[in-house]
């Protein structure tokens, strides 16, 4: 069962839509790889508005997730892709279902 998740919004800088969705889909091979993540999400909420929602069991996958490629990829695109730094926010999960 999942425990922990994070929450990323993301505003993407004008015109730098399509690169948003380049690199979040690059990002889901980075995630596969790792073991304690159990549900990644790259999420389109509206015309320029983007966030990641990922799920663990437990404590040691939220931090090693934070501390894998795709949190090192997300900060140093950030700059380039984003119009203001992205915000990890840290949740608790209450309950869930999944497959």
């Amino acid at each position: 069962m999942v425990k922990f998740a994070l929450w990323v919004p993301l505003h993407a800088k004008p015109g730098k839509e399509k690169e948003v969705e380049e690199f979040l889909l690059g990002g889901l091979p980075l995630v596969q790889e790792e073991t304690g993540t159990t549900a990644w999400f790259a999420l389109r909420l509206g015309p320029s508005m983007y966030g990641i929602f990922d799920a663990f069991p437990d404590e040691a996958g939220r931090q090693a997730h934070l501390s894998g490629k795709v949190a090192a990829a997300l900060m140093a695109k950030a700059p380039e892709l984003f119009a203001k730094p992205p915000s990890i926010e840290k949740l608790d999960v209450l309950a869930a279902k999944l497959p």
